[in-house]
């Protein structure tokens, strides 16, 4: 028997995070608006103690993180990470100043309190205390081929995807935008690239297998199959089956390849879900109408999902992080920049609305009530 159905849900917005619970008949209802006008940048529900992880992004007064701890009612304000003052001489056109919390993610089950947190300008943070205290993660940071990242969507490169190795919690992998795919077996202390395969076709042709200028817009590990992961990259889509050292470009993808989430199946590596939009400047749905594709076999074929998804005159784009897939690996929450959010009980085959006029979302994620 598998998990049950998801019961809760986060939506971080621009103007504040949007919980909605399961009523007691069994529908989603709007129950609370938390941090009211304040863009919420990033969530994380750690399955591990049932926190809840909220980033904030306040612009003049800096980037915050809240914690909820479970059972609690009130949030509590913690620490955020912060870089070192940067070395006089240094050559880094990178300002060393924490940008936006731009990723978040649990450490394994035999690390209790341990915390990663991914940031714009690129620096990969490590927590040892539920976020009490950051630190940097300066093996990452020092890498030679950092002076060759750079922004993608931002002026700076950001860390948004970090993928812990359920079977080794010292084994981690992050996708850099730019900067390629990192590995770590160690615990951080070194890093190696893992991006072989990729193709960068906004480079020129000498540089477009430069695997330290990728741009994976976002990584995702199914935790039931570690050594398969999926990668929707700017230029197309992208898998591996060898704990993300070797990647295959999948090409039989519908309607289109471009696009920046992707959600794969907790038990299953050869299930996964995409929200396909219109390259590359212009970055609405295909014709207008939003849909999610699935594969089941590993990228061989594709399914095109749309009932309940607004079809017409649709405009809205699914963030890196606006794609959620519960632990049951069959409850799926979509929402996106014009404040669309949808939910579907089986896999994508149906979609419910859950609010059509939400301010822009940046993060969605389940969580257990």
């Amino acid at each position: 028997m598998g998990p049950g159905r998801a019961q809760r849900a986060y939506l971080g917005t621009r103007k504040g995070l949007f919980q909605f619970d399961v009523d007691a008949a069994g529908a989603w209802q709007l129950a609370l608006v938390q941090f009211a006008g304040d863009p919420v940048s990033m969530l994380l529900h750690d399955g591990r103690d049932g926190t809840v992880y909220a980033a904030l992004n306040l612009g003049h007064f800096g980037a915050k993180l809240h914690r909820l701890d479970a059972g609690a009612s009130a949030w509590q304000e913690v620490a955020v990470p912060a870089y070192p003052a940067k070395p006089e001489g240094s050559s880094d056109t990178v300002d060393w100043t924490l940008r936006q919390i731009w990723s978040l993610a649990a450490g394994g089950a035999d690390q209790p309190g341990v915390l990663w947190a991914g940031t714009l300008p690129g620096g990969l943070f490590r927590s040892s205390d539920r976020s009490d205290s950051w630190q940097l993660v300066e093996a990452l940071w020092n890498v030679p081929q950092r002076a060759q990242w750079f922004g993608g969507g931002y002026d700076v490169p950001g860390i948004h995807s970090i993928c812990v190795d359920p079977r080794d919690s010292n084994t981690v992998l992050v996708g850099v935008s730019c900067g390629g795919v990192w590995q770590t077996a160690d615990g951080g202390t070194s890093w190696a690239l893992s991006a072989t395969g990729m193709r960068a076709d906004y480079m020129p042709p000498e540089l477009d297998e430069n695997e330290a200028v990728q741009d994976p817009h976002r990584i995702v590990r199914s935790a039931g199959t570690p050594d398969a992961l999926w990668c929707q990259h700017h230029n197309g889509i992208w898998r591996s089956q060898d704990a993300g050292w070797h990647w295959q470009e999948v090409t039989t993808a519908p309607l289109s390849h471009f696009g920046f989430a992707v959600a794969v199946h907790p038990r299953d590596g050869d299930t996964a879900w995409f929200v396909p939009a219109q390259a590359d400047v212009l970055r609405i749905p295909i014709d207008g109408a939003l849909a999610v594709t699935r594969t089941r076999d590993g990228g061989k074929t594709f399914e095109v999902l749309r009932a309940g998804l607004p079809q017409q005159h649709c405009y809205d784009l699914i963030y890196r992080h606006g794609l959620a897939l519960a632990d049951d690996g069959r409850s799926l929450l979509m929402a996106s920049t014009t404040g669309g959010a949808w939910y579907s009980g089986d896999e994508g085959e149906h979609w419910q609305t859950l609010s059509a006029h939400l301010p822009p979302v940046y993060a969605v994620c389940f969580a257990t009530p």
